[in-house]
């Protein structure tokens, strides 16, 4: 070979990742005892399977390494192939086939064993390049540990989340063959041994014909798929067991190597939790248009000129942000006017908060209307928001304001002048914007000049005052309040009940009502439990029956009446005196004097026949 031929030879070998660590002068040599060959195009160089003693250095050209026709990749210029055929007497595992004309540079394997026992160099050479190789296998070796413990613990973790998952996940190939499972996907079917199944006898009909669908239209589109099932599909396990179930359904995967995994989740206690609130809303809606039918004005029954001017001033006032002081005696529907006005006001959507002051401890009241703090005393576990930030943006209603301590009421002054306040315990200021009705049965002004009521607070509340009339004053309203109540308790203790005779409201009518309409609420609703095939004995129901004699007097001028009858005359004569003197019994305008008895006569009259202040 041309001695420039060599030196071009000798430079492209040493560019030969295989000869890169020899010398020149070893790579002389083995240039001189090495021979070149072309092939054309398509011509085989190496055949698979065929021992090998030779490698193949491309000088120019293109090749493929393939197996039949599986091309594993191609190689060209300064490329090699065969190297181990030097070293051992195995088979070639590949085809190399010239993709175009194609020059290589052939090294024999006698050639390159004289060189390695002859010339130390070249040996060097050569070991330096295996030594290289074999500590990058074991760098790569390292590596794919390391991978493979990463992909355990990935693993581990994917198995975790599949089998600890409260979903069913169901994988199953192209056939509908499952292929894996979690232990939800399992209890859903009620079968531990459902690999290699059909998925679809696991559903009824028109669900089994849904995922069907999805999957034969995913195979044909041949790309990855991830969707949520369009309707809810129903699964019928091993023990017959239906549930309905929502899910979704993904592909991945090409050809015969497709796969499908569905997730679904029992819906069952949603739909029934869904059907149980439907019913219960309906119900609520039908008792709330019930009561609007058995009630009308907010639910206060007014026929009376005293109420209809209580219902005017609810009217005026409620599009107002103004205090409202709501007086009356105990029972008369305080709370009722404060529910009225709060739901004809601009807050209605927001919530009514009512607090009764006279009901809860003086140490615990102020916590109650204003929260505290956590440790802001023993037994202050943990924060808590009081009553008038509850009712923020809305209305709170206090009733039996009168009761309120009066070291509490700098307070709640604060609140109505600057809208500000400070929970139990803390410093930190909190603002509202509350609406305040107060109500009371005590005369608050008389209250605050006895000193047991602050003056200034009483003034801010008392910006809008209402009276609230008692029963007894309020003429026709009783008894049309009695059959409204009557209507009710008899549908709601299904008990029928015979209308109210003339005797009947005579009764109802001559009673003092000293508890108003809470008690002719609970008068009603005892009498409607003892009554006896739709009768009402109202004798025994109504406590100190005094039936107004001087209507039966002037209907009947020729009745001669009875010890009894007298002495209710003559109690309801007392009695008559004493509710125009505001119970004032002795002295100039009392009860005595126009009566014209002497005041200790009288005193032994009321107690004889069991007269009794109201509260």
């Amino acid at each position: 070979m041309p001695e420039p031929t060599l030196n071009v030879l000798i430079e492209f070998l040493s560019e030969i990742p295989f000869l890169s660590e020899v010398s020149s002068k070893s790579l002389y040599n083995l240039c001189k005892e090495s021979e070149q060959a072309s092939f054309i195009k398509n011509e085989v160089i190496v055949h698979k399977n065929e021992v090998g003693n030779s490698m193949f250095a491309i000088i120019n050209g293109k090749v493929k390494v393939h197996d039949k026709s599986h091309i594993y990749g191609t190689l060209s210029n300064g490329d090699c192939f065969g190297e181990y055929a030097l070293i051992d007497n195995e088979t070639r595992s590949a085809s190399v086939t010239a993709l175009e004309k194609t020059k290589v540079l052939i090294i024999k394997r006698e050639q390159f064993l004289d060189l390695m026992a002859s010339d130390s160099g070249f040996a060097q050479g050569i070991l330096a390049v295996m030594i290289k190789r074999h500590r990058e296998l074991d760098t790569i070796q390292e590596r794919l540990a390391t991978s493979k413990q990463d992909m355990e613990i990935a693993n581990n973790k994917m198995s975790s989340l599949i089998n600890g998952a409260m979903d069913a996940i169901i994988m199953f190939n192209s056939n509908f063959k499952i292929v894996l499972t979690n232990p939800s996907a399992n209890h859903l079917l009620e079968n531990e041994d459902v690999l290699q199944r059909n998925i679809l006898f696991f559903f009824d009909d028109n669900s089994a014909n849904l995922i069907e669908g999805i999957v034969k239209s995913g195979l044909e589109n041949n790309t990855n798929t991830n969707k949520y099932l369009p309707k809810i599909v129903k699964v019928i396990g091993s023990n017959e067991t239906e549930t309905l179930n929502e899910g979704t359904i993904s592909k991945y995967g090409i050809g015969s190597k497709t796969f499908f995994t569905l997730i679904l989740r029992n819906i069952e206690e949603r739909l029934i939790a869904e059907d149980k609130i439907n019913l219960l809303t309906k119900q609520t809606q039908y008792l709330e248009e019930e009561i609007k039918e058995l009630t009308s004005s907010y639910g206060i029954i007014a026929e009376n000129t005293a109420m209809k001017q209580v219902l005017n001033l609810i009217q005026q006032v409620a599009k107002t942000d103004a205090t409202v002081l709501i007086h009356g005696e105990t029972g008369t529907g305080k709370e009722l006017i404060a529910r009225a006005i709060h739901k004809e006001s601009d807050r209605n959507h927001k919530p009514l908060i009512r607090i009764n002051c006279g009901a809860i401890p003086n140490n615990l009241i102020e916590s109650e209307l204003f929260g505290h703090k956590k440790g802001a005393f023993t037994g202050a576990t943990a924060d808590r928001k009081g009553r008038f930030l509850l009712a923020d943006q809305g209305t709170i209603f206090l009733d039996e304001i009168g009761e309120m301590p009066l070291e509490l009421q700098p307070k709640l002054l604060r609140v109505i002048q600057e809208g500000e306040f400070d929970p139990v315990g803390s410093s930190e200021t909190v603002k509202v914007d509350v609406r305040i009705i107060a109500a009371s049965h005590r005369n608050l002004l008389e209250f605050s000049k006895e000193g047991k009521f602050r003056e200034d607070l009483f003034y801010r509340l008392n910006v809008f005052p209402i009276e609230v009339p008692p029963l007894r004053d309020r003429g026709s309203d009783l008894l049309l309040i009695a059959n409204e109540m009557l209507e009710q308790f008899s549908k709601k203790l299904n008990k029928p009940i015979t209308n109210l005779t003339e005797g009947d409201k005579n009764l109802l009518s001559a009673y003092h009502w000293p508890g108003n309409v809470r008690e002719l609420q609970n008068l009603i609703e005892r009498a409607v439990i003892v009554s006896e095939n739709g009768a009402i004995n109202w004798h025994a129901i109504i406590p100190n029956v005094s039936i107004s004699l001087e209507t039966q007097v002037q209907n009947n001028t020729q009745r001669i009446l009875t010890i009894n009858e007298l002495n209710l005359f003559e109690k309801e004569n007392i009695l008559k005196a004493l509710r125009l003197t505001k119970w004032k019994i002795s002295g100039k305008n009392g009860a005595a004097e126009l009566l014209q008895m002497p005041p200790t006569t009288l005193a032994s009259r009321i107690k004889s026949l069991g007269i009794e202040r109201p509260i």
